[in-house]
C-alpha cells in the first residue's frame, strides 16, 4: 500500500512538471510592431527608393538627348521609340513639359524608372529595372472645388477676378453666359458679379473650370441672372423670367477686341480725309482673330473691295436682319455665297484690307435693307422655358437665387 503511494505521488510529480507551463520572461517575447510604414509614392513609384532629378524639356531637346544624358544606349533608346510607341509616340514630346528620372542610391546611380509629363495629368512611366524596358501610362488624380465669389469691376472683368483670387478664365465663362445680353465692350466701373462655380484641380493646378451653377450680373445699375436648366436634354442658361439668355443674335462678333470707332452719319474718314457717314461699328483686334456669324443665316455675298472693304463676307438671316463682316484678312475654309452658317461659327480674320489703317473688323447690320446701329440691337431669345418645365424650373431658380443672394 504505501510502495502504490510513493509511486503515485513520483508519477504525479512528474505530470506536473510535464504538463506545466514553462515560465517566460516578457524579454523572450518579442513586441507586436505596431508601427504604420507610409510609403510615398510618386508616378505610381516609391519616391523613398530612390534619388529623383527632375527637368523640363528644353527646345531643340529631344528623348534621346534627355535619356543619353542618363547613360542609357542607343540601342535601348532606339527601341523605346519603335516598339514602345503605341503607349506613346516619342516624336510628340512638347518643349517645357516636365520629366522626372528616378536613380538608384547606388554609389554608381543607375536609371530604373523615367517619367516624362504628357499633360497636367497624363504621364507614361518607362520601367528600365528588368532586362527589357517597359512603358506604361498613367494619370494624376484629380479633384474639384466648389467655390463662391462676388467681386465689383474697377477696370475691367479679367482684373476683377484677379483681385478677388479666382480664375480669371472665369471672366470667359461669364462672357460666354451673358455674350446675348451684356455688351462686354462697355463694362462699366461699378458692374458686379455672384457666380457659384466649380472648378478642377491636379495637384496644386487648375485644370479650368469645371461647371457654373448659378450667376447674379449688375450692368449699368440691371441685374441679371443666369438660372442653369436642363431642358430637350440640353443644359441652358436663362434668366428669372424663364427666357432663354441665348438669343438671335450675339451682342458681337469678336471676343476679344475694343470697340475704335462706332456708328456715326458723319465721320471723318482718316485715309480720305473727309466726313462721310459710317454705318457700322470698327472692333480693333489683332491680325488672324477669328470673326464669327452673330446669328444663323446664309452667306450672300463674298469678295474684296479694292477702295473700301476690302475683303468682306455678307449674311442674310431672316427676312429682315442681314450683316457684313469688312477688312477682312482672309476667310475661313468653306465660305462661298450659298453657304449655311450657324451662328457663333468663325467666317473668317481679322484684317487691314482695302482702306484701313490698321487691323480691324468693320461689322454692319441691316434691317430690312437699311443700316442701323450694332450696338442698339434687341434681339428676341430663342425657345423659353416649356409649359411642362415651368414648375420645375421655379423651384431650380428660387433655390439658385436664394442661394446668390447669401454670397
Amino acid at each position: 500500500m504505501t510502495k502504490q503511494i510513493i509511486l503515485l505521488i513520483v508519477l504525479s510529480a512528474i505530470i506536473f512538471s510535464c504538463g506545466k507551463t514553462p515560465q517566460i520572461s516578457r524579454e523572450e517575447v518579442p513586441a507586436e510592431d505596431t508601427t504604420e510604414v507610409i510609403v510615398n509614392y510618386k508616378f505610381g513609384v516609391p519616391v523613398d527608393s530612390f534619388f529623383i532629378v527632375g527637368g523640363t524639356v528644353r527646345r531643340n531637346q529631344f528623348l534621346s538627348n534627355i535619356l543619353s544624358g542618363f547613360d542609357v544606349s542607343y540601342g535601348t533608346i532606339d527601341y523605346i521609340a519603335r516598339s514602345l510607341k503605341d503607349t506613346f509616340d516619342v516624336r510628340k514630346i512638347k518643349v517645357g513639359n516636365p520629366f522626372s528620372a528616378f536613380l538608384t542610391n547606388d554609389s554608381v546611380p543607375k536609371l530604373a524608372y523615367f517619367v516624362y509629363e504628357i499633360s497636367l495629368v497624363d504621364y507614361v512611366v518607362y520601367d528600365f529595372t528588368d532586362t527589357v524596358v517597359t512603358a506604361t501610362r498613367g494619370a494624376k488624380e484629380t479633384y474639384t472645388v466648389h467655390k463662391e465669389i462676388k467681386g465689383t469691376i474697377t477696370s475691367s472683368l479679367w482684373n476683377a477676378m484677379k483681385e478677388n483670387n479666382a480664375n480669371p478664365f472665369l471672366a470667359i465663362e461669364l462672357s460666354e453666359i451673358f455674350q446675348w445680353t451684356v455688351d462686354f465692350f462697355g463694362i462699366a466701373k461699378g458692374d458686379a458679379f455672384k457666380v457659384m462655380y466649380s472648378e478642377s484641380y491636379v495637384d496644386s493646378t487648375s485644370l479650368g473650370i469645371d461647371s457654373i451653377y448659378g450667376v447674379w450680373f449688375r450692368h449699368l445699375k440691371q441685374p441679371y441672372y443666369a438660372i442653369p436648366f436642363v431642358q430637350n436634354e440640353q443644359r441652358h442658361f436663362f434668366d428669372q423670367d424663364g427666357n432663354s439668355l441665348r438669343k438671335a443674335f450675339l451682342k458681337a462678333p469678336l471676343r476679344y477686341s475694343r470697340i475704335s470707332s462706332g456708328f456715326s452719319n458723319s465721320r471723318y474718314h482718316p485715309i480720305l480725309k473727309y466726313y462721310r457717314p459710317h454705318h457700322g461699328v470698327d472692333y480693333a483686334a489683332p491680325s488672324g482673330t477669328p470673326v464669327h456669324t452673330i446669328g444663323d443665316g446664309t452667306i450672300i455675298k463674298r469678295g474684296y473691295q479694292k477702295n473700301g472693304g476690302g475683303n468682306y463676307l455678307s449674311i442674310k438671316h431672316n427676312s429682315v436682319y442681314s450683316t457684313t463682316y469688312m477688312h477682312l484678312k482672309g476667310f475661313a475654309k468653306n465660305m462661298y455665297v450659298g453657304k449655311r452658317v450657324t451662328q457663333g461659327q468663325t467666317i473668317g480674320y481679322v484684317g487691314s484690307t482695302g482702306s484701313s489703317t490698321g487691323p480691324h473688323l468693320d461689322f454692319r447690320v441691316y434691317r430690312n435693307g437699311s443700316a442701323i446701329n450694332p450696338l442698339k440691337i434687341k434681339a428676341p431669345p430663342v425657345e423659353p422655358i416649356l409649359k411642362e418645365n415651368k414648375d420645375s424650373f421655379e423651384i431650380v431658380k428660387e433655390l439658385i437665387i436664394r442661394k446668390l443672394d447669401a454670397i
